[in-house]
């Protein structure tokens, strides 16, 4: 349901656009988020301040909110944050909001690289946001963390992100490898698009509103995570690991692919859902 074309100026306390918001399908953690930013304050100050009455200027920028919401523009995108690995990411629509699903790329780099991991060299393709490469170089400092995404504007919001954190991420503009020349990494990890262009959840929820060069190949989804498998033996040290995301119907298939290419200890790991969410392998010395 979409909010009404006139909204009584009397709703002017936050328990009241509670119950408007519930009204018109926008649910109650979203609206706390939505909220807790156009009030600049926090969920305690909420509960203890319900009943305050808003000014003029806060009931627009309420309302404003509401609007956006209830026609689907995803949250994130209108506080321009979402929380990925503890730490708070900024968010744009020219990047893909983080999934809890994509921690598992951090979580895998993380073992790849004992700590303090001085020395060791990490590649994020496709960053976006730069929240994996981010996640990584909080989590291993003394590491050299590198990004790339063919996408300006959201390489600067990766930069942007890594800057904020003082985090030491070095963000390029480029297609997968191009950035790097001959360099090469100890792990690397990919978040690329991969969504069938024909697929029906590309019109459905956040993902009508996010990048589409981010979501999809314009193909059958596994045309950049062949090309990053195919290219990743040129960037990978001996012994290097690679780990990719994918989609819920995919796992076989780039298990398949990285066995073409020569890839070793080879497997998928599954998501809180159960689902094969990345697909990982090994670039063994002599390949």
């Amino acid at each position: 349901m979409m909010l009404p074309d006139t909204l009584d100026r009397a709703m002017t306390n936050v328990r009241q656009w509670r119950a408007l918001a519930r009204a018109y399908g926008v649910d109650a953690f979203d609206t706390t988020a939505l909220l807790t930013h156009a009030l600049k304050c926090n969920r305690a100050w909420l509960i203890a301040h319900d009943n305050d009455p808003l000014t003029h200027e806060q009931h627009a920028t309420i309302e404003g909110l509401m609007r956006e919401r209830a026609a689907g523009t995803p949250v994130a995108y209108l506080v321009g944050e979402r929380e990925f690995y503890g730490m708070t990411i900024r968010v744009t629509p020219a990047v893909l909001i983080p999934r809890p699903e994509t921690e598992l790329l951090v979580d895998f780099a993380l073992k790849r690289l004992p700590r303090p991991a001085a020395g060791r060299r990490v590649l994020d393709l496709c960053t976006g946001s730069g929240c994996v490469a981010a996640a990584i170089a909080a989590e291993r400092p003394a590491a050299w963390v590198f990004a790339s995404d063919v996408s300006e504007a959201a390489a600067a919001v990766a930069r942007g992100n890594a800057l904020r954190m003082e985090l030491n991420v070095d963000v390029r503009v480029g297609d997968l490898f191009a950035p790097w020349g001959s360099d090469q990494f100890d792990v690397i990890v990919a978040n690329p698009p991969y969504i069938a262009a024909a697929d029906e959840h590309l019109q459905q929820g956040d993902l009508r509103f996010e990048p589409r060069i981010a979501l999809t190949d314009s193909a059958d989804g596994l045309q950049i995570i062949q090309r990053i498998v195919q290219g990743a033996p040129q960037h990978l040290a001996a012994g290097g690991w690679i780990a990719i995301e994918h989609g819920y119907d995919q796992a076989a298939a780039v298990r398949e692919l990285l066995a073409q290419r020569g890839f070793d200890k080879i497997a998928s790991e599954r998501d809180l859902a159960g689902i094969e969410r990345i697909s990982v392998g090994r670039w063994a010395s002599g390949n």
